[in-house]
C-alpha cells in the first residue's frame, strides 16, 4: 500500500477590488505583497484604468484616450507583478464609474472564481472621488450575491470573507478611522518599487511613503515596546465594516 500523504492545502486567497489602476498600489500594496510573499493567491479586480480622472500628466502631454488606457494598463500590470499578484481589468470607465447590474454580476463571477478568504476595497465615503464609493458599493453587493445559492452564475457559492477598507487619500474627510494597523516593514521595498511603476502619478510616491512612516509610528505606539519592531516601522491602515469573529480576545 502506497502512502500518498495528506492532500496539499489550498493557498489562502485575497481579492482586492479597486476603482482605478493605481489604487491597489498606494492603499494596499503592502498587504498584497505580504500575502504573496507567504505563497497566498492575490487577485486584483481593477474596474477602470483611471484614464480620465487620474492621468492628468498624460492628458497634459497630449495623449489620446486609448493611448492613456494602454499606459495605465501597462503600469498596473508591472505594479501587480512586482507585488506578486494577478490583475484583471474591467475597463468600466471612470469619472464617473457607474454602478451597474452588469458590472456587479462580473464581480460575482470573480468572487466565485477566486473564493477569497479576505477582501480589500474602498471605504463607503469619499467626497472627492465618487468612483471610490461606487466601487465599494459593487464590491459589497457582489459579495452578498456570491453567497446566494439561488443567484445565477458559474462557480460555487462563497462563504462570508472578512472585508477590510483600505485608507483613502483624504482620510479625515472620508470618515476613515484606522482600526487595523498592518506592519508592512518586511515588504516595504517591494511596495515602493510597485509605486514607482506608476509614472502617471509620480507626485504620489513620496506622499504614500510618508503615510507609511506615520502609520508605522502609530503601530509602534499601540504595539508597545517589547515586540522587536524595526526602528523604522512601515504600516498600512484599514477599517472593518463587519464584526471580527474570535474565540478569544487579543
Amino acid at each position: 500500500m502506497t502512502h500518498t500523504g495528506d492532500a496539499p492545502a489550498t493557498p489562502r486567497s485575497t481579492l482586492v477590488i479597486t476603482a482605478h489602476a493605481g489604487d491597489f498600489v498606494w492603499r494596499a500594496g503592502g498587504a498584497i505583497a505580504l500575502a504573496a510573499s507567504r505563497g497566498e493567491k492575490v487577485t486584483i479586480a481593477c474596474l477602470t484604468f483611471g484614464e480620465r480622472g487620474e492621468s492628468a500628466k498624460a492628458w497634459r502631454e497630449g495623449r489620446q484616450l486609448d493611448e492613456i488606457k494602454a499606459i495605465r494598463r501597462d503600469e498596473a500590470e508591472r505594479a501587480a507583478a512586482t507585488l506578486g499578484a494577478e490583475v484583471r481589468f474591467y475597463d468600466a470607465g471612470d469619472y464617473p464609474l457607474l454602478v451597474t447590474p452588469e458590472l456587479t454580476d462580473r464581480l460575482v463571477e470573480v468572487y466565485r472564481d477566486t473564493q477569497p478568504d479576505v477582501v480589500l476595497t474602498h471605504p463607503t465615503e469619499d467626497p472627492y472621488n465618487g468612483d471610490h464609493p461606487a466601487a465599494n458599493r459593487m464590491a459589497l453587493e457582489a459579495r452578498v450575491l456570491a453567497q446566494a445559492i439561488g443567484y445565477p452564475g458559474a462557480g460555487d457559492i462563497i462563504g462570508a470573507p472578512p472585508v477590510f477598507y483600505f485608507e483613502p487619500h483624504q482620510p479625515e474627510m472620508s470618515g476613515f478611522k484606522p482600526e487595523v494597523l498592518l506592519d508592512i516593514t518586511e515588504v516595504w521595498d517591494t511596495k515602493r518599487k510597485a509605486m514607482e511603476c506608476l509614472g502617471a502619478q509620480q507626485h504620489l510616491w513620496d506622499y504614500y511613503t510618508d503615510l507609511a512612516v506615520r502609520r508605522g509610528v502609530q503601530l509602534k505606539r499601540n504595539a508597545g515596546p517589547n515586540l522587536g519592531l524595526a526602528h523604522r516601522t512601515m504600516a498600512e491602515a484599514y477599517m472593518r465594516p463587519y464584526p471580527q469573529i474570535a474565540k478569544e480576545l487579543a
